[in-house]
């Protein structure tokens, strides 16, 4: 089918994951899986508007995660230099490199190499994938240009907000679980680090498989992802030495036993008298 997921991604020359704002740990899960399986066949990039927490670096290429969506067209900025010093900007070709010349007004000296910065703007991909989410609003990067790329959402419920987005969302325990089926469809190869990530999402997005959407397929994904080589990566709880006592719901509290020192005549060298004399 032309509107097929699999048909989208084996058309598709580059690909931008776009993760949502302040995302969950499952939905960041599961684009990594995503960007994973495709990375080595097509140009593919992932991008997240909120910086990573701490609690994501145990997810396999969390590093790979970038904040800025331009990936098209070179930005170069003069921070604090006025525009108005610049006499002329010129450009030329020497052995094949571009090299770009600014010449200042006469008494005026140049932009230092502190005050370049770089940056991108505008998007090259022609599929824009989108993890998660419930609104439009959550995917800052939508009002940017995109210059006719297809936009696919990818969830456990619809998006909100935007119709000219082709929709694969439908329920499931988590939207990890819902990509492994998506590359499973798509004939994506699922290595050991993609199932590791995914079989955490699953288990964090689907509260250990005690959420009210956890099916039969829920476990049957699961399956497919231990089989896979896929590895459980049991979060490690808060450090309790670091609560005062009493403060952890559930933990019955004691308190220490008090130690009563002897009497001191104890500790003294005993002398026992007799009464009489044999």
């Amino acid at each position: 089918m032309e509107n097929s997921f699999a048909s989208i991604v084996g058309s598709a020359k580059s690909v931008l994951v776009l993760l949502p704002s302040k995302p969950y740990f499952d939905q960041v899960a599961a684009a990594l899986s995503f960007y994973l399986a495709i990375k080595d066949k097509k140009e593919a990039a992932i991008v997240c508007p909120s910086l990573m927490i701490v609690e994501f670096n145990r997810l396999v290429g969390v590093n790979k995660i970038s904040t800025e969506v331009g990936n098209k067209n070179l930005v170069m900025r003069f921070a604090g230099y006025k525009a108005s010093d610049i006499e002329k900007v010129s450009y030329d070709v020497e052995n094949g490199e571009f090299r770009l010349t600014v010449v200042p007004k006469t008494g005026f000296t140049s932009p230092k190499k502190e005050q370049i910065e770089l940056s991108y703007s505008g998007i090259s991909a022609d599929t824009v994938v989108l993890i998660g989410g419930a609104s439009a609003v959550h995917f800052p990067a939508l009002s940017q240009e995109l210059s006719g790329a297809k936009i696919v959402h990818i969830g456990t419920r619809g998006l909100s907000g935007e119709g000219a987005v082709l929709s694969f969302a439908r329920p499931a325990s988590s939207v990890s679980e819902l990509v492994a089926q998506l590359l499973q469809e798509a004939g994506l190869a699922i290595d050991a680090d993609i199932a590791t990530n995914l079989l955490m999402g699953i288990e964090e997005g689907s509260r250990d498989y005690k959420g009210q959407d956890v099916t039969a397929e829920t476990f049957e994904t699961t399956a497919t992802l231990l089989r896979a080589g896929g590895r459980r990566v049991v979060s490690a709880g808060p450090d309790k030495s670091t609560f005062p006592a009493g403060a952890i719901p559930g933990e019955i509290f004691q308190e220490p036993e008090k130690k009563e020192e002897p009497p001191k005549d104890w500790l003294e060298p005993k002398v026992y008298k007799g009464t009489s004399i044999s």
